[in-house]
């Protein structure tokens, strides 16, 4: 057995000696690597926000549907020219250092952000940079606190909350030490910060003194019901998946992220439940528009009529996913009846697309890599072999995936087989393909008209106005294929069936709300 497994194993069972002692109210879940630090937005990969987030807490979080409510604040008000945000805050809510929250810690928290000493990774997008910067920050008095802006956004409160700015979360001035260095979050969380021991583990412990938003029924994405029921939840770092799906079936491990291979193995394991959700990564094949072959919008075409969608995402997913031909997700409140609509497997159409593009038997390469836990390669296997099933000369290059990336950024490619990070409101998940290439040569579509309905939905803060704007640039996508999405990410997570309440959203475990059964023997 590996080295690994038999620490794993010691490690287990030191955890079922705490469990004892706590009433058989430890969880362990496992994750594939260590965090980065437990500084909110800052030093983080998406490992740190998963467990970062379920101690600190912003002003306002995601709904599960991709929506933005409030979270600390009891209320948010916008003035009718869209330029100055009022957060009123909720009342009774306490620091982990049962201190009580108040405007001035908030006012603290927003002047630490926006020092660029703090290194944080969103301040970008407030300092003008980006174009969009908050001009003041008031505390009229301690229930409140006031952002004004420079220019009215359809995005500011969604980046506020985004997971990877750290949710923008409010923390207690205890958080630094004496000289203003971090030292550890002391945030409003249902679980406070217990112990880091570097490569090995993360332990948080559940903050009795919590309080979930009034009227919070049930978990709703980060906001909503956030009850803390189990004492401990030991983060345990465990790189190899093997390890990990073992560790799930001896129940050293409650809770871990599995490959898709895995998820059907454990699957048929009497104490286990596979749970595969999706998310707002998105799968895709770019072309390069402005390369001589593929500027061609009818040879773009008769690629996409080629590829059989369902049979790629089924190989592609071990059958975990389903096509999704939109730029945003299946769960957001923006997908309607329009984002349905996709492209069409019809061989003989392609067959005719290429005739009338001129199509002489040219190469065509499609750059992947081999990452585990990205669909990257099967795709792009399975597209050249359906591509060259219609006559179209696909070739297949396999690169380290930071020599893709680098290609990628530069826009050296024909196609590339490409995954995007989450991007949950569709103007900022359009504006991660979606721009000039002649001051960023990352971006795939530069279509004037997409471009300009683009830059309406960052400004647009109308609901029903956002969603025609945002139809419209789905139906250019069909059309003019700068680039095919296939599906959203699939999390495969196994999870002991003495757990309940356990979920998973945008590849990030929550521990509010789960409760343990205690372990048999």
């Amino acid at each position: 057995m590996p080295h690994s497994f038999f620490r794993l194993a010691a490690m287990a069972g030191a955890g079922l000696a705490c469990a004892a002692a706590l009433a058989q109210t430890t969880v362990t879940v496992a994750q594939p690597a260590d965090i980065r630090s437990t500084n909110p937005g800052v030093n983080r990969d998406n490992t740190t926000d998963g467990i970062v987030l379920n101690m600190v807490e912003g002003l306002v979080g995601y709904r599960q549907d991709g929506s933005v409510g409030p979270l600390l604040a009891q209320s948010v008000d916008v003035s009718k020219d869209g330029l100055t945000y009022t957060f009123k805050l909720r009342k009774g809510v306490k620091f982990h250092n049962d201190a009580p929250l108040t405007s001035a810690e908030v006012a603290w928290s927003w002047k630490r952000y926006m020092d660029p000493k703090t290194d944080w990774r969103c301040l970008s997008e407030y300092d003008g940079r980006n174009g969009l910067k908050v001009v003041d920050a008031a505390t009229p008095d301690d229930a409140t606190f006031v952002l004004k802006i420079n220019r009215p956004s359809a995005v500011f409160l969604d980046t506020l909350a985004r997971s990877d700015c750290g949710m923008t979360a409010i923390l207690h001035p205890s958080s630094v030490k004496p000289d203003g260095s971090w030292d550890k979050p002391v945030g409003t969380g249902p679980f406070k910060f217990g112990e880091w021991k570097r490569g090995e583990y993360v332990t948080v412990t559940a903050f009795k003194g919590y309080t979930s938003s009034p009227g919070a029924t049930k978990a709703d994405g980060y906001v909503g019901l956030k009850a803390p029921l189990v004492d401990t939840v030991r983060f345990l770092v465990v790189p190899d998946a093997a390890t990990a799906a073992a560790g799930l079936k001896s129940g050293a491990i409650d809770a871990g992220q599995i490959t898709s291979s895995d998820a059907q193995e454990l699957k048929a394991d009497r104490n286990l439940v596979v749970q595969a959700p999706t998310e707002a990564v998105k799968n895709t094949l770019l072309f390069q528009t402005r390369d001589p072959l593929l500027k061609n919008v009818k040879l773009r075409q008769a690629i996409a009529a080629s590829l059989d969608m369902e049979q790629i995402v089924a190989a592609a997913s071990e059958g975990l996913g389903s096509v999704n031909n939109s730029a945003i997700h299946k769960g957001s409140a923006f997908y309607g009846a329009a984002e349905k609509k996709g492209f069409h497997y019809d061989p003989a159409l392609a067959a005719k697309l290429l005739r009338e593009a001129g199509y002489k038997n040219e190469k065509i390469t499609i750059q992947t890599n081999k990452r585990a836990h990205v669909p990257s390669y099967t795709v792009a296997v399975l597209a050249q072999a359906m591509m060259q099933s219609v006559g179209i000369n696909a070739q297949i290059e396999v690169l380290e995936w930071a020599t893709q990336l680098d290609r990628y950024n530069s826009g050296n490619y024909q196609m590339s087989s490409f995954s995007y990070s989450s991007r949950l409101d569709p103007a900022l998940s359009y504006e991660q393909f979606s721009g000039p290439k002649d001051k960023q040569a990352r971006k795939v579509w530069e279509d004037p008209q997409a471009l300009k309905l683009l830059d309406e939905s960052f400004t647009e803060t109308d609901r029903a106005k956002r969603q025609a704007l945002f139809d419209q640039l789905h139906a250019l996508m069909i059309q003019q294929v700068p680039m095919i999405m296939l599906f959203n990410g699939i999390d495969a997570w196994g999870v002991r069936k003495r757990l309940a309440g356990f979920s998973v959203w945008e590849g990030k475990p929550r521990l509010w709300g789960v409760s343990a059964a205690a372990k048999a023997g």
